[in-house]
């Protein structure tokens, strides 16, 4: 006999936690899954650090779900009683009509966003670390910060089995069917029923998909810490904000402060597509070479010796832009976030979004990331 529960939810990585941890708050009966005992380093969601902000490049329309998630955030650091968000302020840099600029602008200006806009000189002068070409543009944002991924996902699970969840660790999902609007999931260890299925997958998200028609890319990335060159002071989140940096056209590299473990820094995607079961986890001399001098260039104190590096993965749309939607032949199985590389800081509001969901309510910000309008292209 299955065991038999109201919602499963597979993956319980950043929006897995954040979608249980929802539902089960609700009083919904909730399973969850994943295949490793997370927060884990082989996914998506870690790497002591993750950017959130507001003035959102990629899209205005993303502002009120990001501003949703700056309040979540803020009450799952209350309920878990524990510091999970460090306001350091943002800087966005690049061309003035570059992507990364023009974008930031676009949305701040569209939703009324605190922000200022410096020059290369004043970016100097206010953060010393940064070393700009005159004809760079900076945009600031005071909300713009830092979330503890592994804290963040531990919160979620902590608090959803605590409010009565299931919680399956280290018990990967062979295969999922539905029959009669119901779903029947099996892993080694049992058979599992449910009335509504939630694939919050990742990276795993396109083999368990089993729908051809959306294509899903996973992409490698890689992250490096640095121990500052000299003026370490420089570069602490006290004093020194995150930043976006476009350095060539549609290019982009990020940096964190040191919170104790180095600066963080890294090229936003660019990387090579990746199987998540046998992704090149080494780090060669090419991934560190090319940050290095990313890095020298435009932050050149910081550029001290390299502590270590790690790889994520990124699940990619052929947009750039979230899949959150009904499968395309079963309507109680969700697909959430396939996020494209920049989804962890909506995490605790694309939780609560899916409990909205598979609980039958309306949510028409979500419809923009459909799988509609992936079938167009």
């Amino acid at each position: 006999m299955a065991h038999t529960t109201d919602v499963i939810v597979v993956g319980l990585g950043a929006m897995g936690s954040a979608a249980l941890y929802h539902l089960a708050q609700r009083g919904v009966r909730v399973a969850g899954f994943d295949r490793f005992v997370p927060p884990h380093a082989l996914g998506s969601t870690h790497g002591l650090s993750r950017i959130i902000r507001e003035s959102y490049y990629e899209h205005p329309r993303y502002v009120p779900l990001v501003q949703r998630a700056y309040e979540l955030w803020a009450d799952l650091e209350r309920r878990s009683a524990r510091r999970l968000f460090h306001q350091t302020g943002g800087l966005m840099i690049g061309r003035r009509n570059g992507v990364l600029v023009a974008g930031a602008l676009r949305s701040a200006r569209e939703h009324g966003l605190e922000h200022e806009e410096l020059t290369a000189a004043d970016v100097h002068s206010r953060f010393p670390g940064f070393v700009l070409p005159n004809e760079m543009v900076a945009f600031y944002e005071p909300r713009a910060g830092i979330l503890d991924p592994e804290g963040c996902v531990d919160a979620h699970l902590r608090l959803a089995a605590a409010a009565g969840a299931e919680v399956h660790l280290d018990e990967p999902v062979r295969a999922w069917t539905v029959a009669a609007n119901r779903v029947r999931l099996v892993t080694p260890t049992g058979e599992y029923d449910a009335g509504r299925l939630a694939l919050c997958a990742g990276a795993w998200t396109p083999a368990l998909l089993d729908d051809d028609s959306v294509a899903l890319r996973v992409e490698r990335q890689v992250m490096h810490w640095f121990t500052p060159a000299r003026d370490p002071d420089l570069f602490t989140p006290a004093h020194c904000p995150i930043a976006m940096i476009e350095y060539a056209p549609d290019r982009i590299f990020y940096f964190v402060p040191d919170g104790g473990d180095g600066v963080k820094a890294a090229i936003h995607h660019e990387g090579e597509p990746a199987d998540p079961d046998a992704v090149r986890r080494d780090v060669d001399d090419e991934d560190i070479d090319r940050v290095t001098r990313l890095l020298a260039t435009y932050l050149p104190a910081a550029a001290g010796v390299r502590r270590r590096s790690a790889t994520c993965l990124y699940t990619n749309t052929p947009d750039g832009h979230f899949l959150v939607a009904p499968h395309a032949r079963h309507e109680n199985v969700l697909v959430v976030s396939a996020c494209s590389g920049h989804g962890f800081k909506f995490a605790s509001a694309i939780g609560e979004a899916v409990a909205d969901l598979l609980m039958g309510a309306a949510r028409p910000d979500l419809e923009p990331f459909g799988r509609q309008r992936l079938l167009q292209q």
